[in-house]
């Protein structure tokens, strides 16, 4: 399925060279931190972050909101349920479709916050537009410029930027558990009482 994915963001992507650019970056940082996932999990995982900006793409564009179109294009042509799923619902999406007013739309997709999604999270926000590996602190400045100010994406912050935080913080409280610390993480204790 992961082969299959990239090849299929690779054609999809194929006229937006710096988005599939950032995909194969997601899907290497995916990969880094697939540990803290079910082994089960892994090709999911994986799947999705080569997969999570396709509604980007001509092919799968649909109402404009890249996570939904997403999803919707991978789940009209066979893909796991729970692909489509991480897709729709990556880097905390539901935020901004609820500024965008589609997350009627969005909630076609099941929403699970569990350690797959945080990996989801972390991997697209550890890896710049052009595949850069960076901090969280700094891939949200770096939306916020690129989005503007008035954007949905900006609209749906802070609630968006928290929840992506805390997901770094769990999943680099889950890397610091298996003693494989990464440096682009925050800080596994900061903010303890957040302990999924």
């Amino acid at each position: 399925m992961i082969g299959a994915a990239g090849e299929l963001a690779a054609r999809i992507l194929a006229d937006i060279p710096e988005r599939l650019q950032h995909s194969a970056a997601v899907a290497a940082r995916a990969r880094a931190l697939a540990i803290t996932v079910a082994p089960s999990a892994v090709e999911t995982l994986v799947a999705a972050a080569w997969l999570h900006d396709i509604g980007y793409g001509s092919w799968a564009r649909e109402s404009g909101f890249h996570p939904l179109d997403g999803a919707v294009y991978l789940r009209g042509n066979g893909w796991p349920e729970g692909v489509c799923a991480l897709v729709a619902h990556h880097s905390g999406s539901r935020f901004v479709a609820r500024v965008l007013g589609i997350d009627d739309r969005l909630c076609e997709f099941e929403f699970v916050e569990d350690p797959l999604s945080d990996a989801l999270t972390v991997a697209d926000n550890t890896a710049g537009p052009n595949g850069t590996i960076m901090a969280v602190d700094e891939r949200l400045r770096e939306k916020q410029r690129r989005h503007g100010p008035d954007s949905p994406n900006a609209r749906a912050n802070p609630e968006r930027d928290d929840y992506i935080r805390a997901a770094d913080r769990r999943v680099a409280r889950r890397l610091a558990i298996l003693n494989r610390p990464d440096p682009n993480l925050g800080d596994a204790d900061e903010h303890s009482g957040d302990r999924r």
